[in-house]
């Protein structure tokens, strides 16, 4: 799986609700960081965080309350901290629209290609609702992959039981946030956020 433009697509729109922060510098590219609230079908809203290049926009349209219409891919980087490594997740811009459209508020279209790299975790709710973890892989250009996990429901979750290591995958659904909490080593507990992909169409590629 070669072309990298259609691995890796998402079309997102969303409100502005942070406003952009220093992230990175890659060869005299800085890139800034801010978070997009945007809702679903049930009301329920997600929050995420979007990294863009400072030659793709004037940082000073990036304004809290702004409706924006972005495209790009939803990437993952490893922050190594004293103790182990973190899969930090965001959306990566590569064009983005301001808008006063209301209704791309509701915009989530995410699709991906790529491998299965670790074993899928396929499990029932209390209330018999199936449901499967599935960690996928996507190559990108220089050697690098994004790691993005996955949730699938229903007949696709019943379907990741067959499926191993190294499989192909095409999958589309919306990328969601979801709030949890954690104890640390004071006992202390903390909020925490995490980001994964609601699948709802899902195939196996045979290779």
């Amino acid at each position: 799986m070669d072309n990298y433009m259609d691995n890796n697509n998402v079309e997102i729109g969303g409100e502005i609700i942070e406003e952009p922060k220093f992230s990175h510098e890659i060869y005299d590219e800085k890139f800034y960081k801010f978070l997009i609230k945007t809702k679903r079908l049930s009301s329920y809203e997600d929050i995420l965080p979007v990294i863009i290049s400072e030659r793709l926009v004037n940082l000073d349209d990036i304004k809290i309350g702004s409706i924006v219409k972005i495209y790009g891919q939803f990437r993952s980087h490893n922050l190594q901290t004293e103790t182990k490594n973190k899969l930090v997740l965001s959306i990566f811009v590569k064009e983005i629209e301001f808008t006063d459209d209301n209704n791309v508020l509701t915009l989530n279209n995410a699709n991906f290609i790529g491998y299965i790299c670790k074993e899928p975790v396929y499990r029932k709710t209390p209330l018999g609702r199936e449901i499967a973890d599935v960690l996928i892989a996507i190559n990108r250009t220089y050697k690098k992959s994004d790691y993005i996990p996955c949730i699938l429901w229903g007949r696709n979750a019943k379907f990741c039981e067959t499926l191993k290591v190294g499989d192909l995958v095409k999958l589309n659904g919306r990328i969601q946030s979801r709030t949890y909490e954690k104890k640390i080593d004071n006992g202390e507990i903390i909020k925490k956020t995490a980001y994964e992909v609601s699948i709802s169409k899902f195939a196996n590629i045979e290779k």
